[in-house]
């Protein structure tokens, strides 16, 4: 491990400090590469057209034919919480705009991601006019087949990279496919759905459909598609942040969905004080936990609910659905960590790991946290059925994931079942009896491409934070900006002296620090390692709420002797 500064241009902190941004925000932005406070605009003006994205206005057309001849509609959701969201977003658009339409989520364990011809049977049952794809579809060929063959259009809306060949499809929304050229590629699934969602809307209004009633208010479904859009992981690109900074702004209002607000109370946090890590770490994995154990259908009603009685019980079963889900998250990472210690200190390239017992929808888990342990590309397989494994693995940077497996695939066709993804997060589904074979083509594959240098891990800082902005003050405006995946919440990096530490809850040290004189108590969660009486570390500043009483608390990430 390497602890090192972020760089930054010093004119453009200059400039953004001499536009009114705070002086430490100036800093922390010039450093992700912020140049004026223009960049900085979060007002829906600044969002990129959705002219801009290709076949939206198609979409919006198929749509609004749709709704005039009042056909069925049926969004074919992914489990996920960006799958989750992108359905709440198109369920509640299209019935503002007076279409019919319901949802159907695959079950994880039984079938599998994406619309498969076996989820195309069940839909058919229900005799719609039109399958809608939210956050899947893209690699859906077989499944958009079959729809045609039963008489079922599909329009596919989704963000994953495309394979070698297109599904069918009346209509495809992604800007990832090729000749696409929306600006924002890393945009989540839900984000997909919420530009067509705008493009019905004017198609709609071009149509004279509002000319008698009240435009249904798109803008308040942004808390929807900020939560999908943290909870993905995608990188916050301006448009990200745009939309982020929008649903956050009717969250802390009060304006937000009943689901959201109830998610928040059954974690026991104010809706009102809602920022990123609440949407990442407390709503999400919430929300992803009827998915990973049960039915994400029970998330889709929580989101789509306007009856708070009703989103208060899906959000406590939804809780209770999530400690669930650490239990079994714990006893699986005690496994994994076991097999670990039985490699030694010198991983090879990768990581491949498959357990009997491991549970299918938290295996994903499994291979995050052992890739931040080794920091190599991980992925963790449970059994799917008596012959198959579906995997989820988890990547570093300067390693693309879903590259290296489509590039497996075609180096032993037939030995994955089928895969999807990004470059740093994928799935797959291969035969049991192949593991071994899978394992060493893998590693083989990643040995090629992996750089030597992008297999230590380099813990990116921002550098010392001075003794005066150890403030609880300091603490609350760092919380309430916007951060996530490619705009990194800041990591400062200071020298300490470790006065005391002790173990509480079992597997955190609680720590009494002294800095320049100044003593301060911090946390280093899920870790028991003592630490030496000097150390630098890297860390981060929040707030500790305790019985209504807030203080600044220092969280320490990553530590080496001083």
């Amino acid at each position: 491990m390497k602890i090192v500064t972020r760089p930054y241009v010093e004119a453009d902190r200059l400039r953004l400090q001499d536009a009114g941004v705070h002086p430490l925000l100036a800093r922390l932005y010039a450093a992700r590469r912020i140049s004026s406070a223009g960049q900085l605009e979060q007002d829906f003006s600044h969002l990129i057209s959705p002219a801009l994205l290709t076949n939206a206005g198609r979409a919006a057309q198929l749509l609004a034919d749709a709704i005039a001849q009042q056909k069925k509609l049926l969004i074919v959701a992914d489990y996920d919480a960006d799958g989750a969201t992108a359905c709440a977003v198109g369920v509640r658009a299209l019935r503002a705009f007076g279409a019919r339409v319901e949802y159907l989520v695959p079950n994880r364990m039984e079938l599998g991601y994406g619309l498969t011809p076996e989820l195309v049977d069940i839909a058919a049952k229900l005799t719609p006019d039109l399958l809608i794809t939210v956050d899947n579809g893209i690699a859906s060929v077989e499944g958009v087949a079959h729809a045609k063959r039963l008489g079922i259009g599909t329009l596919v809306t989704d963000h994953h990279l495309p394979g070698d060949t297109l599904p069918d499809a009346e209509c495809i929304v992604n800007p990832n496919q090729p000749g696409c050229s929306f600006p924002s590629k890393v945009i989540a699934g839900v984000g997909v759905m919420f530009y067509v969602m705008l493009s019905l809307r004017a198609e709609l209004r071009e149509r004279g459909l509002f000319k008698d009633k009240l435009e249904p208010n798109l803008a308040s479904l942004t808390d929807l598609v900020a939560l999908g859009t943290i909870a993905d992981v995608v990188p916050l690109d301006a448009n990200n942040r745009i939309l982020v900074a929008q649903g956050l702004k009717r969250l802390r209002a009060g304006q937000s969905r009943p689901g959201l607000a109830a998610l928040a109370r059954a974690a026991g946090r104010v809706p009102g004080n809602t920022n990123c890590f609440d949407l990442g770490f407390i709503l999400g994995p919430r929300l992803n936990a009827a998915g990973r154990l049960a039915d994400m259908g029970l998330g889709i009603e929580c989101l789509i609910t306007d009856d708070e009685a009703r989103a208060a019980n899906c959000a406590q079963q939804l809780d209770r659905l999530n400690r669930e889900r650490r239990k079994i998250e714990g006893e699986m990472l005690d496994e994994a960590n076991a097999v670990l210690e039985g490699l030694g200190e010198t991983p090879g390239a990768t990581v491949t790991m498959f357990q009997p017992g491991w549970h299918q929808g938290v295996v994903g888990l499994i291979a995050s946290r052992v890739r931040e342990r080794v920091h190599r590309p991980t992925i963790c397989f449970a059994k799917a059925n008596s012959n198959e494994l579906r995997g989820s693995g988890r990547s570093i940077p300067g390693f693309h994931l879903r590259d290296a497996l489509d590039l497996v695939s075609k180096r032993a066709p037939g030995l994955i079942l089928k895969f999807g993804g990004h470059a740093q997060a994928a799935g797959l589904t291969i035969h049991q009896s192949d593991l071994r074979t899978f394992q060493e083509l893998f590693e083989k594959t990643a040995a090629e491409l992996l750089p030597e240098e992008a297999r230590l891990r380099v813990v990116e800082t921002d550098g010392a934070l001075e003794s005066g902005y150890l403030s609880l003050d300091v603490a609350q405006m760092l919380e309430s900006q916007i951060w996530g995946q490619g705009f990194p919440p800041p990591l400062f990096c200071d020298s300490f002296v470790v006065e005391d530490q002790r173990v509480v809850g079992e597997r955190h040290l609680k720590l009494r620090l002294l800095k320049d004189g100044r003593r301060m108590e911090a946390m280093r969660f899920n870790s028991l390692e003592p630490l030496p009486s000097k150390v630098r570390a890297a860390y981060r500043l929040g707030v500790n709420e305790f019985n209504g009483l807030k203080r600044p608390q220092v969280t320490f990430e990553n530590v080496e002797p001083a």
